[in-house]
C-alpha cells in the first residue's frame, strides 16, 4: 500500500478547524509539529498549547485519494474559508514500509558521559556494564533526545549521587529520576502537574527496576522533603517564579540543576537564584542553556 502525506502550514487559531475538515476526508493519521523553533512544553492537563506556525501531517490512504482530488479540495471554497485564501501545503507520495523499523532510525540507543544510556526497548544495551536506562518516546516529555534533557543526563553522568536523595520537580517521563536511582541515590521523589507525567514515571520506574526507590505523584500531593539534589527541566518562567520555594527544599552546600532555559533567559534565571545560591556559569547546547548551582550556606 502506497499513501499520500498531505503538509499544511498553519496557525494556532486555525490549527483545530483544519484538523476536524482533514479528518471529514478521510485522513488516516494527523500530526502536529512546531513549524518554527518556538518551544512548548508541558501544558497543564486539560490544556492544548500549539505553535504560532504549526504544521498539520495528514496521512491518507491513495487507494481511496488521489493527488489531484487533494489539491481540488485544498481550493474548494470550505478550504478556502477557513484562512481566507488557498492554504500553503505540500502533497507527497509515500511507499509502504517497515513503519517499526523507521521509527527505530530516529530513536536508537543514546550515551551520556561515560557510562549512562538511554536504550529504546527494542535494542539491546551497547554497554551492558553500563548503566542503562529502558526508555521508550511515551505520553510525557523526556526521552533524551532534547538538548534539554540531555543536558542534565550529561551533567548527572559526571557526579556521584550516591546515598543522596533527589526530586525530580516536572519529572515528564521519569527519565532523571530512572537515572538518579540507577546512579545511586536512595531516595527520589517525581513529581508533576500532569497526571500522564506520574502515569509514565511508575511504568519507567517499573521498567527499569527502581519501582522501590521513586516515589512519584502530583506536585499538590506531597509536602516536599529537604533533599541533597533537585533537578528541575521545565522553563525559565516557572524556574524563576520557584526559585525561593526550590531554596527551602535544599540543604546548606546542596545542588539544584535547572534546564529548559533558552540563551536570552539566562541573566533573568541567574538573577532570581542568586540570593538563594551561588550560581555557576551556564553550558549551552544550540540555544539552549544548564544553570546549576549550590545552596548557600547562611
Amino acid at each position: 500500500m502506497s499513501w499520500l502525506q498531505l503538509t499544511i502550514h498553519s496557525n494556532s487559531q486555525l490549527a483545530p478547524l483544519w484538523q476536524n475538515l482533514l479528518e471529514s476526508w478521510g485522513a488516516v493519521s494527523l500530526t502536529l509539529v512546531d513549524g518554527g523553533d518556538e518551544p512548548v512544553f508541558e501544558p497543564k492537563p486539560g490544556q492544548e498549547t500549539l505553535w504560532s506556525d504549526t504544521r498539520i501531517i495528514a496521512l491518507f490512504e491513495s487507494e481511496q485519494n488521489s493527488q489531484t482530488e487533494l489539491q481540488q479540495l485544498l481550493v474548494s471554497d470550505i478550504a478556502i474559508n477557513i484562512s481566507g485564501q488557498t492554504p500553503k501545503f505540500q502533497i507527497e507520495k509515500l511507499e509502504d514500509q517497515d513503519w517499526e523499523r523507521a521509527w527505530l532510525d530516529q530513536f536508537k540507543p543514546m550515551h551520556f558521559g561515560h557510562h549512562l544510556w538511554i536504550v529504546p526497548t527494542a535494542y539491546e544495551p551497547p554497554e551492558p556494564d553500563g548503566i542503562n536506562i529502558i526508555l521508550d518516546p511515551g505520553l510525557a516529555f523526556g526521552t533524551g533526545t532534547h538538548p534539554t534533557t540531555a543536558m542534565v543526563l550529561q551533567w548527572m553522568s559526571g557526579h556521584d549521587f550516591t546515598d543522596k536523595a533527589v526530586i525530580d520537580y516536572g519529572c515528564g517521563s521519569g527519565i532523571l529520576a530512572v537515572a538518579a536511582a540507577k546512579l545511586g541515590a536512595n531516595k527520589t521523589l517525581a513529581v508533576d502537574i500532569d497526571p500522564q507525567a506520574v502515569t509514565a514515571t511508575k511504568e519507567n520506574a517499573k521498567n527499569n527496576k527502581v519501582t522501590g526507590k521513586i516515589r512519584t505523584g502530583l506536585v499538590d500531593e506531597f509536602e516536599l522533603p529537604v533533599v541533597d539534589v533537585l533537578l528541575a527541566n521545565i522553563l525559565a518562567q516557572p524556574l524563576m517564579l520557584l526559585a525561593d520555594n526550590f531554596s527551602h527544599l535544599l540543604k546548606p552546600g546542596a545542588i539544584i540543576v535547572l534546564s529548559g532555559i533558552l540563551r536570552e533567559q539566562v541573566a533573568d534565571v541567574t538573577q532570581a537564584y542568586t540570593p538563594f545560591f551561588d550560581v555557576s556559569p551556564a553550558l549551552y547546547t544550540e540555544d539552549w542553556a544548564l544553570l546549576t548551582a549550590t545552596k548557600k550556606t547562611k
